[in-house]
């Protein structure tokens, strides 16, 4: 049962790591000065769906 749990959390994890690189590199092409807020979340997310934590 916690198999299962992890699995899904691990894909969340993975989509949310997705989804904040490309807001990540969207606002590097067009507002390059305020790509830095969008890092902190990109690296979080690819750490905790790398299960490095």
């Amino acid at each position: 049962m916690s198999t299962k749990t992890e699995d899904t959390s691990t894909r969340m994890d993975w989509l949310l790591f997705l989804g904040s690189t490309a807001i990540m590199v969207f606002m590097l092409a067009y507002a390059d000065e305020w790509f830095w807020l969008a890092l902190p979340f990109s690296l979080t997310f690819l750490v905790r769906a790398l299960r490095a934590m």
